[in-house]
């Protein structure tokens, strides 16, 4: 299934994110920095295209992750297709972020994070509205998301998180700094709107 296949879903889709611009720069930062010795994990994964997409283009070893049943079933749909039509595919888990894995398990983590700033005083309860609202700052799911990650990876391992400038880039960086982190650009597009970065951070403790 095809990222165009997916991303038709958009504005019939009312549980499970869709790919669009920012999952296809995250997915061509991590073909471009994952080899296939790696084990890889997309947290959020929504429809699983980003995740299909690493293991299609490098066989890495990958693990595909989200919090939404439903993204998880969609994400699932996804690989079986996958290995149906290329003999690759990844496994999903349903989990909270890293919460779910074992420390040192993994060599890179994927994170397009819910990044879009919210009003606070709004019910972003469902789940397509919890998989774009960053809350106020736009960073209540980055920052925890920062405070945790470092547990899962492996030594020498590193971290591509896209980020949007609607959160404040140097914030982020700045954040990820503070927690051990060694900070640099990996793919950068800017739009009308907003920048769009997927920084590679990498472990510096």
């Amino acid at each position: 299934m095809t990222r165009d296949d997916l991303a038709a879903r958009r504005g019939v889709e009312t549980t499970v994110y869709q790919p669009a611009e920012d999952s296809a720069l995250l997915a061509r930062a991590a073909v471009d920095g994952v080899s296939d010795a790696d084990r890889v994990l997309e947290v959020g994964t929504g429809s699983g295209w980003v995740a299909g997409e690493v293991a299609r283009e490098t066989r890495a070893d990958v693990v595909a992750s989200d919090l939404n049943p439903h993204a998880c079933r969609q994400a699932r749909e996804h690989a079986r297709t996958l290995a149906d039509e290329s003999g690759v595919g990844f496994e999903v888990v349903t989990a909270d972020l890293v919460s779910a894995f074992a420390d040192g398990a993994f060599d890179v983590v994927l994170f397009n994070p819910p990044y879009l700033p919210t009003d606070p005083d709004n019910d972003w309860g469902d789940w397509m509205e919890r998989a774009l609202s960053g809350g106020e700052s736009g960073r209540d799911v980055i920052e925890p998301f920062l405070d945790a990650v470092g547990r899962a990876l492996a030594p020498g391992g590193r971290v591509l998180l896209l980020v949007s400038s609607l959160t404040g880039y140097e914030t982020v960086l700045d954040y990820a700094r503070e927690r051990g982190f060694g900070a640099e650009k990996a793919v950068e597009e800017s739009y009308p709107f907003e920048t769009l970065t997927v920084v590679r951070l990498i472990g510096t403790d």
